[in-house]
């Protein structure tokens, strides 16, 4: 009876991995206009507000835009173990240009955050803080990637970009955090705004360490060897 359950419950979870790619990119979708929004609104001198520091130093808030949808659009095909078994070549090529977006998404996020005059409503001193260790942490998770994959610890690659694209995809987390919130609250600022942002990526790296471990649990460790 216990293994007939672990059966169905390995398999329960096989199903899930096959259509986790599909809810990446749902996840992506919101962040994704906003961004391209974002992007018409710098583009063509018309921007809010409260975005007006994009207007003096446009540069890495486009490449940001960019780079992020790259990263979360080519990064979840990077989930489906179906296409990475059939074509491992586009695997491969497409790993390296979500590596690289996912890079100078961390390093535009990081600039952003230290460098442009952010309205305190907006970036209290919480946020500020969490989005450094973010990014850095993001980083740092890219780069054990690369050195993984040199290596060839499929592994510990795997589970290194895991934890990069998590962090990575903080913004569609935070769309589903703030709608039920602002629908109860009203607009959102200041510190609750700070703790919100916040709890994205807390949850988002929550849950892809719980996949991780449970990855280990599943799988043996291997060298050359695509997902099991």
């Amino acid at each position: 009876m216990g293994q007939h359950h672990h059966h169905r419950l390995h398999g329960l979870q096989s199903r899930l991995l096959q259509q986790l790619p599909y809810w990446l990119l749902a996840l992506s979708v919101v962040p994704l206009v906003a961004g391209g929004v974002r992007l018409l609104h710098v583009a063509n001198g018309s921007v809010a507000p409260g975005d007006a520091r994009f207007s003096s130093a446009p540069l890495p808030v486009v490449l940001h835009i960019v780079c992020v949808g790259l990263y979360c659009v080519l990064g979840a095909f990077q989930f489906d173990t179906g296409l990475r078994s059939r074509w491992p070549a586009w695997h491969r090529r497409a790993g390296w240009v979500v590596l690289l977006s996912g890079l100078m998404t961390a390093l535009t996020g990081l600039w952003m955050t230290l460098f442009y005059p952010i309205p305190q409503a907006l970036q209290g001193s919480l946020l500020l803080v969490v989005r450094v260790v973010v990014g850095s942490a993001m980083l740092s998770f890219l780069l054990q990637g690369i050195a993984a994959i040199l290596a060839r610890d499929i592994t510990r690659h795997q589970a290194m970009m895991a934890r990069a694209y998590a962090l990575g995809q903080g913004a569609g987390t935070q769309v589903i955090l703030f709608i039920p919130a602002s629908i109860v609250f009203g607009e959102i600022t200041g510190l609750p705004r700070d703790v919100l942002m916040s709890a994205a990526w807390v949850l988002n790296f929550a849950l892809v360490e719980a996949l991780v471990a449970q990855r280990v649990r599943y799988c043996a460790p291997r060298t050359v060897a695509p997902m099991c």
